[in-house]
């Protein structure tokens, strides 16, 4: 751990999940750093609580709270990111830093360019980690363990600041990527904006009132696995629909494009070539997209549906001293059997951790 403060004083507007990560990240790694939370009364009582911040200032003091910040993080939801960006970039102090955590790009991009001084600096992030939970009281210091973390930053903004934000975003244990703010919103909305329609139109086709009702007593581990993220709240993905909309509308209309043609294919059963092509690519993704900057190395484990199975497993393992670095319920048959995807850091450990599971009663295969 590394005590000397990559940037002595933080500020962080709305320590929500994503802020109140960040503090618990940094105050984990950077104990030196001073992070001061701007953000709501309630939001403010919880960050002080956990220890994500040291000081709490009400969001409509906002420039008491970041007069004389090194570096200043924008938390909040995207149009608020817009709207605030502007008083931000007023009242920061020379020299100063000021980042996002915005999950579209282009727009806050183009807005900080607009406002920002000479004599002050932006660099546009997404640190691409969330959860299913929401608030302060979601706040997880490993957060951003293994995630990618998108960096976007203006002309103007130096080397050295540059390799600051580098080195406290690997602090925090995420990976830095340098990409045009444009780029990566036309890559979010291929490889995340339009699936997440896709999984509400597909879970919203099989619950049309002239639907039977066994389409979702039936909707097996495929449909539940394609439509998992139907289930996230619009209040989020409004911001993102609107601020990356033309781009998503492009990738949609390509997307229709090419399913018209699937759709005259299927008259000729003509899909070998399609499918196989897809088989091929699917398999090309780097494992370490999941989320997981180095690879790792899969088990998959055949078990019996009964308590304490997991424990069985992780037990046997930690006693060898081997480190479970993911672990995945893939598969359930109620009452009967099911699989268990294990991750591990090395071949070595993978095979070793097999050995062992072999000998406590366990199948396994390995996963190539």
């Amino acid at each position: 751990m590394n005590t000397d403060a990559i940037f002595k004083k933080i500020a962080i507007l709305g320590v929500g999940l994503i802020g109140g990560s960040l503090g618990l990240a940094i105050k984990r790694k950077q104990p030196g750093s001073h992070i001061i939370g701007i953000s709501s009364p309630g939001a403010l009582e919880g960050a002080i609580a956990i220890g994500a911040i040291d000081e709490a200032v009400r969001k409509d003091h906002l420039e008491r709270g970041i007069y004389d910040a090194d570096l200043v993080i924008l938390c909040n939801p995207i149009q608020e990111i817009l709207q605030r960006l502007p008083e931000v970039a007023g009242a920061v102090k020379p020299g100063a830093l000021v980042t996002d955590a915005g999950s579209t790009k282009l727009q806050i991009f183009e807005k900080a360019k607009f406002c920002m001084d000479s004599d002050s600096y932006f660099i546009g992030g997404h640190p691409m980690a969330g959860s299913e939970a929401r608030g302060i009281q979601a706040a997880d210091a490993l957060l951003f363990e293994n995630a990618v973390y998108v960096l976007t930053p203006l002309d103007n903004t130096p080397e050295d600041i540059q390799k600051k934000m580098i080195s406290l975003v690997e602090c925090i244990g995420a990976k830095a990527i340098f990409i045009s703010p444009d780029l990566h919103d036309r890559i979010a909305a291929a490889v995340s904006h339009v699936p997440q329609i896709l999984a509400v139109t597909l879970m919203n086709l099989i619950s049309k009132p002239d639907k039977s009702s066994l389409h979702l007593k039936l909707a097996a581990g495929g449909f539940r696995d394609m439509t998992r993220i139907a289930s996230s709240p619009y209040d989020i993905w409004e911001d993102i629909i609107t601020t990356n909309q033309q781009v998503i509308l492009e990738t949609l209309d390509e997307f229709i494009r090419d399913l018209q043609q699937v759709k005259l294919k299927m008259k000729t059963l003509d899909l070998s070539a399609d499918f196989q092509q897809a088989n091929t690519q699917r398999l090309s993704i780097p494992r370490d997209t999941k989320g997981f900057i180095h690879p790792h190395f899969d088990l998959l484990v055949r078990v019996e549906d009964k308590p304490g199975i997991i424990a069985a497993l992780s037990t046997a393992l930690a006693a060898a001293a081997i480190n479970i670095k993911d672990i995945e319920v893939l598969k359930v048959r109620e009452g009967d059997a099911g699989t268990i995807r294990l991750s591990l850091e090395t071949p070595e450990a993978r095979k070793q951790a097999q050995s062992i599971l072999k000998e406590a009663g366990f199948n396994s295969l390995l996963v190539k």
